[in-house]
């Protein structure tokens, strides 16, 4: 194998660049157990994984500790293989990555029973001091491959390139510093194959001066716990349904510098009673797999998102057009906005969320937003049916937890807030809604619950 301390030959030395070129050898990268993971540390593991992997495209990162993860990630990125991030771990996610780049392999630091093909093995935490030369990287190298969720349809795979990242991360530094005040510490609840994850937990270290818990703490007490073992300021990268979880379970958090929350709408009363609770600003991110963050928003202040630097959005009549300096080619969105004076913009809903009934309209975000505002919802979601009814109508159907609360309770809360057309028959009541680890709700899984509680539903493929 080729030095990863020397670009190859015949190449440009401006083509690469030092991997955490402008970081302090003993600055903190992660922390675990309390304790820090320097630079210089993180380095020697880089480069001690990177001698080791074996001749290929890509390989898929299946490393649950955020530490091993950045590693893994880090030492791809050295070698010209890519990070490929199925959107689930599920074999026929993996399979169907590894398909994509033939000869490529699976690596992790966990034993998995059973094993991906060519799955390889490591430790991080175990090779000697690394020396004063930093491996180098492609600046325009493929660093990762990231999949949508495959919620309203197939996963679309999703290239990015490790200058584009460099952009968008510069965004999100420049924000949390700002909270921040300076250099902060992470503590994040989402996987770091989730963008979200990736964009606030690997690429915040790796290309910002920012530090992160090796974890993935998941319950209120485990999430405090990281919190105490990362100095100050502290920065919390979170969920709605995490956050939720935190606000009811009353739990004490040590001081937060600031929290941000993605991957699903966050109600203006979640996040007032998280800024009450934790004495701390929440900004919600807004971005997707395709295009990365590209707006924020202070949800207590305003329903207004800021763009990003450089981001420009133009209205379509079937969603959003994005350009933005870390995207190589403009994006649609599926999401309809409508853009105010000062260049801030509002959602109106997604072109798939839209609804038309006996000439009437809605969105199911709203419907949605409307359930979850009702007394004792503590989560819910409404949707549509695949086939038609009689009349040719696709039915609406929703799914709520709201122990104690009946039925026909929530159906008289909803005449009041919505036209009758648009009530959800039938709407079910869970013990909890099918959400992945991000806070998602797979319209399949969706279905698959609504058809066991009631049996087969009218107006569904079965």
């Amino acid at each position: 194998m080729a030095s990863v301390y020397e670009p190859q030959r015949g190449a440009s030395t401006e083509a690469w660049r030092p991997l955490l070129a402008d970081a302090a050898p003993r600055r903190a990268m992660a922390w675990r157990d309390g304790q820090a993971i320097t630079a210089d540390a993180f380095l020697a593991d880089v480069a001690a994984l990177a001698a080791r992997l074996p001749v290929a495209p890509a390989a898929v990162n299946l490393c649950d500790d955020r530490y091993a993860f950045m590693v893994a990630f880090a030492a791809l990125l050295v070698r010209g293989q890519a990070n490929l991030l199925p959107p689930s771990r599920a074999p026929h996610a993996i399979n169907a990555a590894l398909d994509a780049y033939p000869g490529s392999y699976a690596l992790g630091e966990t034993v998995l029973e059973p094993a991906p093909p060519h799955y390889l093995l490591f430790t991080p935490g175990v090779a000697a001091p690394a020396t004063a030369m930093r491996p180098l990287v492609a600046v325009d190298a493929l660093a990762a491959v990231g999949y949508t969720s495959g919620s309203t349809g197939v996963p679309r795979a999703n290239p990015k390139h490790w200058n584009r990242f460099a952009i968008s991360s510069g965004h999100n530094d420049a924000l949390l510093r700002a909270l921040a005040g300076g250099d902060y510490h992470v503590v994040a609840t989402v996987p770091p194959q989730h963008m979200y994850g990736l964009e606030f937990s690997v690429l915040l270290p790796l290309l910002g001066s920012a530090s992160v818990h090796s974890g993935r703490p998941f319950f209120a007490a485990d999430i405090a716990q990281a919190l105490r073992e990362l100095p100050e300021p502290r920065v919390l990268v979170t969920t709605p349904v995490h956050l939720r979880a935190l606000v009811e379970a009353g739990q004490l958090l040590p001081p937060l510098a600031a929290i941000v929350s993605a991957t699903a709408p966050l109600s203006g009363d979640l996040a007032r009673a998280a800024e009450r609770r934790f004495d701390a600003p929440l900004q919600e991110m807004f971005g997707s797999t395709e295009t990365c963050v590209i707006a924020h928003r202070r949800s207590t202040r305003t329903e207004a998102w800021t763009p990003c630097p450089g981001v420009v959005l133009q209205p379509q009549p079937d969603g959003t057009r994005v350009e933005a300096p870390q995207l190589a080619t403009p994006v649609v969105l599926a999401d309809i906005i409508e853009i105010d004076r000062d260049g801030c913009f509002r959602l109106c809903g997604r072109n798939t969320d839209l609804l038309e009934i006996a000439g009437k309209r809605a969105s199911l975000g709203d419907l949605t937003h409307k359930l979850l505002a009702i007394p004792g919802v503590r989560d819910g979601v409404v949707f549509q049916l695949d086939d038609t009814d009689a009349m040719g109508v696709r039915r609406i159907a929703a799914l709520v937890v709201a122990p104690g609360v009946a039925d026909s309770d929530m159906l008289d809360a909803l005449r009041e807030a919505i036209d009758p057309v648009f009530l959800p028959r039938p709407l079910v009541c869970v013990d909890a809604l099918p959400r992945s680890e991000t806070g998602k709700l797979p319209r399949p899984a969706l279905l698959a619950m609504l058809k066991q509680d009631r049996g087969p539903v009218p107006g569904t493929r079965t």
